[in-house]
């Protein structure tokens, strides 16, 4: 069940608008319930228009009362509606009337067992929902202590939906992004946009966080963006204090430009909020071999790891840096995938975030070779960007589960949104690199020793790995890094290690993109191999060591101009 809660000024007002059998889907209005059982029924009578004064001057009785004394609230009127999930059974006049009491007495309009509680009437006038009208005024002529009624009254539907065996709506947290409103929706629908001002301006901060190394460096890619209007709040020492930002075009009546802060566009883009993330980048660098696209997946692999592991601030931390990863991503892929990109970091935006605080320290490593991927040519086959988003797959499948534990419904469903889009933009980017490695499959008696491997290393999951089309793939990866001195059975094993494969669709191509990352680092000598072999032995799996994070480079910024 959904309720919306508003204010008003004329009770008459909104009295007239519940009984209206003009309008659309308004049919049979009447009352359900009512603050004694005996109020005046406008649906129930002959004459409707004089028991709609007659129930107006009832529930205004006491407000009249306090306005003598000069104690109404300028707002006296409290309107509630409430309404079923169409999937949900037609409820009764009866349980529909019990829900109001519950719902008047959550929020404070009527608490149970108080004589002095608000006057209301809950109004059906068509089978999925009702109308809450009450005045604010108690008889004591007190106003009603209704604060977070919004809350109080969805946790008390939550338990409702439960006893009545209704359909259970999934509920947030309150730290999700602030949706457009109705009139900013028309207003970009006039314009032949496809997204709002508030949303374009949303998502262009998330990319420049994502970018960005420093709070300077942010506000610098923010003022150098086209399109994009910046006004850098400062205190009087000098030092930045905040920011809001427009869209050029988005005015006002007086064709003034419409200014959003931070915070406004989401609860995690204000400045100190920005600035807390950014503090916490791993400034290393790293060595000169190291790829940093080889880095940000690395550090992708482990966030399963971390998730179930470490502790819900640092999980979180990893998360919030995950969501700038995919944040970022768009801006060095293939043009063909980079819708698909972008609905894939909106719709993780709102799994990236809980009411767990993060420690965004822990996530240091991640943010640096996010930037320092970012701060890389676009490659120039889909290797590597498959490679990464393999990965990110399973990130979020793990993210998701981390939320479920937690019972972060709406986390869990923006998580599965996620990757839908993201399967999307993978396997349209994955086609060509596996055709390709695919091509170059050994000779058989190569490929039968292959197959002997994985049936050792991976036998949970061989037969799936073995009937994989891209497992010629697997095979042509392990045979050019024997031929580069690695040793195929330890590539193998050490990709199974990295992370169970039971998340994985696929597994033979994350076996794939593991090996063929882990075959780039330089092969170890005789001796190397020997001691991996006894380490291998004393332990069942070694977890993989990360090369430190990027250079901090600037970033190419797409469309970018000087204001």
């Amino acid at each position: 069940m959904i309720a919306k809660i508003t204010g008003g000024k004329e009770t008459a007002n909104l009295i007239r608008y519940l009984y209206d059998t003009k309008k659309k889907g308004h049919t049979d209005p009447h009352l359900v319930a009512s603050w004694d059982g005996f109020a005046p029924d406008p649906g129930r009578a002959d004459d409707v228009d004089a028991t709609k004064r007659r129930l107006v001057a009832d529930l205004d009785l006491h407000v009249k009362q306090a306005e003598r004394l000069g104690r109404a609230p300028e707002k006296h009127v409290w309107h509630c509606s409430v309404r079923a999930a169409k999937t949900d059974r037609h409820l009764s006049d009866e349980e529909w009337g019990d829900i109001a009491r519950r719902v008047v007495a959550a929020t404070g309009i009527a608490p149970d067992g108080d004589p002095d509680g608000c006057r209301w009437v809950a109004v059906r006038h068509a089978p999925d929902h009702i109308h809450i009208a009450a005045t604010k005024v108690r008889s004591d002529l007190r106003t009603a202590r209704h604060w977070n009624d919004y809350l109080t009254a969805d946790r008390e539907l939550a338990a409702i939906e439960k006893e009545y065996d209704l359909f259970q709506v999934i509920r947030g947290d309150r730290t999700a992004a602030k949706r457009p409103t109705r009139a900013e929706q028309e207003k970009a629908r006039r314009a032949g946009q496809a997204r709002t001002a508030r949303e374009h301006l949303r998502a262009t901060i998330r990319t420049a966080v994502a970018a960005a190394t420093s709070t300077e460096e942010f506000i610098r890619l923010l003022e150098h963006t086209d399109g994009i209007l910046v006004d850098v709040k400062h205190f009087p020492s000098g030092d930045v204090r905040g920011y809001t930002v427009a869209l050029e075009g988005d005015v006002n009546a007086v064709q003034e430009p419409i200014w959003y802060s931070g915070s406004e566009l989401s609860p995690d883009l204000s400045l100190p909020k920005i600035r807390k993330r950014l503090d916490a980048t791993d400034p290393q660098r790293c060595p000169r071999k190291t790829n940093p696209w080889h880095q940000a997946t690395a550090a992708v692999e482990r966030i399963p790891h971390h998730l179930e592991h470490g502790d819900d601030v640092a999980a979180q931390a990893h998360l919030a840096a995950f969501g700038e990863a995919l944040d970022a991503l768009p801006l060095r892929a293939p043009q063909a995938i980079q819708p698909q990109l972008r609905q894939t970091a909106e719709a993780f935006e709102r799994a990236a975030h809980s009411r767990i605080q993060a420690e965004h320290q822990h996530a240091r490593a991640l943010r640096g070779a996010v930037r320092a991927m970012v701060r890389e040519p676009t490659p120039k086959d889909g290797a590597l960007l498959a490679m990464f988003l393999d990965a990110a797959i399973l990130a979020i499948i793990a993210a998701a589960r981390w939320h479920q534990l937690r019972h972060h419904d709406q986390q869990v469903a923006a998580a599965h949104q996620a990757l839908v889009h993201l399967h999307a933009a993978y396997e349209q980017t994955a086609i060509a690199p596996l055709t390709v490695l695919a091509q170059r499959r050994p000779p058989q008696q190569v490929v039968e020793r292959h197959i002997l491997l994985v049936r050792q290393t991976v036998s949970d999951h061989a037969e799936q790995v073995l009937e994989d089309p891209a497992f010629d793939a697997l095979a042509a990866v392990l045979a050019d890094a024997e031929k580069a001195g690695h040793d195929p059975k330890q590539l193998l094993q050490q990709a199974a290690d990295q992370r169970a494969l039971d998340d994985a669709r696929r597994p033979a191509r994350v076996l794939m993109w593991r090996v063929e990352r882990l075959s780039t680092r330089s092969a170890p000598s005789a001796r190397a191999r020997a001691a991996q072999v006894r380490s291998h032995a004393r332990r069942s799996s070694t977890p993989v060591q990360s090369p430190p994070a990027a250079p901090a480079a600037q970033p190419q910024w797409p469309q970018a101009r000087r204001r």
